[in-house]
């Protein structure tokens, strides 16, 4: 007959078993955990920007007879806005910094300052073309535009320098 201490040992250790195989089971719950949430945040950021191209604001788009003409833009900004969420850039993916994204991403090609203040619905007075100016030199930085001549800017994924 088991002895009251060894009793006491074998239940003590099932219980450390039990405790081990919960505490994998919690860390693994915690990493599919950490994985759904940053999904969640990149589907968030998605549709945030979709709901920015869509509505009514100041450099909304026209309504769109053709949807494949209207998403193909926005498959060159997933990519950043993905990295620059990732990254915790919260300067790029402040609303301001998205419209200027739109503008480049619904261009067709290369923009000066002045073209993305318009985009943008600001004025194009020197000072807004400055402060627009500083803005995308940002950018640029970032590798998020490339400055392909003096003063015209484009995505860099559409200029190669990435």
């Amino acid at each position: 007959m088991p002895s009251l201490i060894e009793a006491l040992e074998a239940r003590e250790a099932a219980a450390r078993g039990r405790a081990d195989r919960l505490r994998e089971q919690i860390a693994g719950l915690s990493e599919e955990l950490s994985r759904v949430e940053a999904e969640l945040s990149r589907l968030r950021i998605t549709r945030e920007t979709v709901d920015e191209v869509l509505s009514d604001g100041p450099g909304a788009a026209a309504p769109v007879g053709n949807v494949e003409l209207a998403v193909l833009p926005l498959t060159d900004l997933a990519p950043v806005m993905l990295a620059a969420e990732a990254s915790g850039d919260a300067t790029v993916t402040s609303p301001a910094y998205r419209r200027i994204l739109v503008a480049f991403a619904e261009a067709p090609g290369p923009l000066r300052c002045k073209d993305v203040c318009a985009a943008g619905g600001l004025g194009t007075q020197a000072n807004h073309v400055e402060g627009m100016r500083s803005k995308l030199k940002r950018l640029v930085e970032r590798q998020i535009l490339a400055e392909t001549e003096p003063g015209l800017f484009t995505l860099s994924s559409r200029s190669g320098a990435r």
